[in-house]
Formats: structure tokens, C-alpha cells, sequence
């Protein structure tokens, strides 16, 4: 590969180097500790490296990004991964949001080195940000034989059931942005998921039209859906066989690994795109671990 300056797009010539690019001295790189060559422009007289055009340029431990993705993965809070590693908590939001930057793009580009699926299940897993006056909706794909995380979104809901008074009494009406969260996402999908594809589902009356809408070849598949094994915990069903287990078990899995997603918790989400970095966080992870299991 050609040298070239990153700020003039100067390439370096071999045969004429002290005129174009030439070596600058070097510097150890005490984080991951690195001794790195540093290079002069004879264009625009300013000097570089490999790392300065680097997304970690500037970061004094790097050698940290994996163990916190590792910890905020695994089901540890933010406050705890400080303690853990013994870094200021500072640092771990420094590190969680400098990851979240690309992790709906990395889960995507992961999945393109798949095939497309053939027979994949979706639907909505429920949480909320900051009180449970204000529910969120977190619609889910997967693959039916893999259980690989095909992509998500997510979108508020209004509250239902005995809380729904109260919500639009303190929190005012609260909008249902799910139907276009659901467009959004079965948009994407064309991409991984095959036409004449099976997509299961549970019985949801407003799931048709948007599967028939985006898939109008595919063979869609409803199930009703089954009682809770232990109480509290919807996504493990008591059925001897289940139809979308693929599914239930990787939501299962979502709260099992994020805090912010246990079913009690003081780990609440205080932002829905902070909760959709997340989960792409760990849908890349739960992909990775699959495919080395």
C-alpha cells in the first residue's frame, strides 16, 4: 500500500521520497505500547502517522474499549465497570458512546458476510425510559436457525393496562411511533432476509399488512402466543415446544445481558438512542459469540 499524507492527499514517491514523504523520527505509543513511525509532508509542511486518520487518535486507553464492551455486555452497569477495572466512571461513558458511534453500522456489516435468511421470526420486546409511565418498544428480528440478530428498532409506545390513566394524566398523550419503527426495520431487512422467506411471528393484528407490504412473496406465519414459565418473565414460555423459540430466547438473552433491561433493576434508560446503541452493542456480540460457539 502507497503512503499517502492524510491532510493533502500527497502520495509518497520511492523513488523521490525527501521530496514527497519522507520518515520523521518516531514515538512509543504507551497505551497499547507501540512504537509508531511518524512521517513529514513536503505539500503542506505538516507531519503524521498511521493513527492520525485512526477513529481511536487521541484516546490514552484504548487498551480499555474491549473490557467495557465485555462488561456492558455481560450484564454489569456502567458504575460497576468503573469499579471493576478501577477507572473513573467518566471514562466508561467515554468509552460506551465512542462505541455506540458505529454499532448499528458494524451489526449491518456483519451480518452482509451471511447469506440471505430464509425462515427468520420478529416482534416487539417492551421496556421503558425513565419510569415505566413511559413504555419503549424494541422491535426484534432473528434468524430462526441461528438466533443472529438481524436488526432492530426502537420506538415509544403509549402506556396500556391499569398505568395508562396515570401516564396521560402526569406525561400527557404519549404517541405510537411502533407502526413506523416496523417500517423501518422490515425496509432494512430486504437486505438480509430472502423474498420468498418464512417470517413467523405471534398473533399481532398489525403485523400483516406491513409484512405483506415489504414481503409480498414471503409465506407468513402467525402463533399465539403462550404463558410465561416463571412469572414476570414473558419471553421464557410454558410450551413443550415453541414455535418462535428462536426469538424469545434472544429477547431473554437481551435482558439477561443488559442492565438497563433486567426485569428489576435501578438501571433505567434515560434516553431511547442511548438503549438502541446498546442493544446494537450487544446484538454484535451475541452475532460474534454464535459464530465461534
Amino acid at each position: 500500500m502507497q503512503l499517502k499524507c492524510p491532510h493533502c492527499h500527497l502520495q509518497r514517491d520511492s523513488v523521490d521520497a525527501s521530496r514527497t514523504i519522507r520518515r520523521c523520527g518516531s514515538y512509543f505509543r504507551r497505551s497499547d505500547g507501540q512504537r509508531l513511525s511518524r512521517f513529514w509532508c513536503f505539500r503542506c509542511a505538516k507531519s503524521f502517522s498511521p493513527a492520525t486518520r485512526s477513529r481511536l487518535h487521541g484516546q490514552k486507553k484504548r487498551q480499555l474499549n474491549k473490557k467495557v464492551i465485555d462488561l456492558l455486555t455481560g450484564g454489569v452497569s456502567q458504575r460497576e465497570a468503573a469499579r471493576i477495572l478501577r477507572i473513573n466512571p467518566k471514562t466508561v461513558v467515554r468509552k460506551f458512546r465512542f462505541a455506540l458511534r458505529s454499532a448499528k453500522q458494524d451489526l449491518s456489516a456483519w451480518n452482509r458476510r451471511f447469506s440471505r435468511s430464509q425462515e427468520v421470526e420478529f416482534d416487539d420486546l417492551e421496556t421503558f425510559e425513565h419510569t415505566k409511565c413511559k413504555p419503549l418498544s424494541v422491535t426484534l428480528m432473528v434468524e430462526h436457525s441461528t438466533r443472529r440478530i438481524l436488526g432492530f428498532e426502537v420506538s415509544q409506545m403509549p402506556a396500556k393496562g391499569r398505568i395508562a390513566p396515570y401516564a396521560r394524566k402526569k406525561y400527557g398523550p404519549r404517541p405510537d411511533h411502533r407502526p413506523m419503527a416496523r417500517k423501518r426495520l422490515f425496509t432494512e431487512m430486504r437486505e438480509f432476509v430472502l423474498p420468498t422467506a418464512v417470517i413467523r411471528s405471534d398473533s399481532n393484528p398489525h403485523y400483516l399488512k406491513d409484512v405483506k407490504r415489504f414481503f409480498p412473496k414471503a409465506t407468513y406465519e402467525t402463533v399465539l402466543g403462550g404463558r410465561s414459565a416463571v412469572v414476570g418473565q414473558g419471553e421464557l414460555k410454558k410450551l413443550k415446544w415453541d414455535p418462535i423459540f428462536s426469538l424469545n430466547h434472544t429477547c431473554a438473552m437481551l435482558r439477561a445481558h443488559i442492565n438497563r433491561l433486567f426485569r428489576k433493576t435501578w438501571c433505567t434508560t434515560k434516553r431511547a438512542d442511548q438503549l438502541t446503541g446498546h442493544i446494537a452493542l450487544y446484538a454484535l456480540e451475541h452475532n460474534r459469540r454464535l459464530s465461534t460457539a
